[in-house]
């Protein structure tokens, strides 16, 4: 079963992801990166060597589902669009980067490695959203009263043209079955660790959304 389809027509999009990148610290506001920086240095996470910095995970994280597993309390979701190419067409969806934030402090590496990445099984064909793209708003929302936990346009972050360059770039060379994460939004408030997080990918020209929505149950391993 394909993992995404068509948000438009349903149609199955033939895409299994092989290779899935983490892009971070991709805003264009360079003191808003900063902020995002400063928000995760206040939290005991070490900064970055460089920005926009790329971290390589595990396909088998990547799943369409309205409930994950994570294995400690703190733990917490992050908005992003995703980018990936299929049938000879670049498409963008909607994702979480469901992060640990306990093991962040030791190493953003195996944080990213131990959570699930959450993603809306609809896509929208980049060359239908690509003239409007200032249009297009992100948002999270935390907690079982949907308290807003991040908000701002796409264009907050690097064009999708540049993001894939510079995955290229790092990468060494480019892939069919790449799935790149964009990087994400400063908060809106504090840092939570919620048992339910919602995101949603806001067309405001057209009034189309991609969304997403699940529980986060912390799992007991009786150790």
């Amino acid at each position: 079963m394909s993992l995404f389809s068509d948000a438009e027509t349903g149609t199955p999009i033939d895409f299994a992801p092989g290779e899935v990148v983490l892009a971070g610290y991709t805003g264009r506001d360079q003191e808003a990166v900063r902020r995002h920086i400063d928000e995760l240095a206040a939290h005991g996470v070490p900064g970055p060597e460089r920005v926009p910095a790329f971290y390589r995970v595990t396909p088998a994280l990547v799943v369409a589902t309205d409930s994950v597993d994570v294995l400690g309390s703190e733990t917490s979701g992050e908005v992003e669009f995703i980018l990936l190419r299929a049938g000879g067409e670049l498409w963008v969806g909607l994702g979480s980067d469901h992060t640990d934030r306990a093991l962040e402090r030791e190493s953003v590496t195996h944080a990213k490695q131990v959570s699930p990445k959450v993603v809306a099984p609809g896509l929208w064909r980049y060359a239908d959203v690509s003239p409007h793209w200032d249009r297009l708003v992100l948002r999270s929302f935390a907690g079982p009263d949907r308290r807003l936990y991040q908000q701002g346009p796409v264009t907050a972050m690097l064009d999708p043209e540049d993001i894939l360059a510079r995955v290229r770039e790092r990468a060494g060379g480019d892939r069919d079955d790449r799935l790149v994460f964009s990087g994400t939004l400063a908060l809106a408030g504090e840092l939570g660790y919620d048992a339910r997080f919602a995101a949603e990918l806001h067309d405001e020209q057209t009034g189309r959304r991609l969304t997403l929505d699940y529980t986060v149950n912390v799992f007991d391993p009786l150790d």
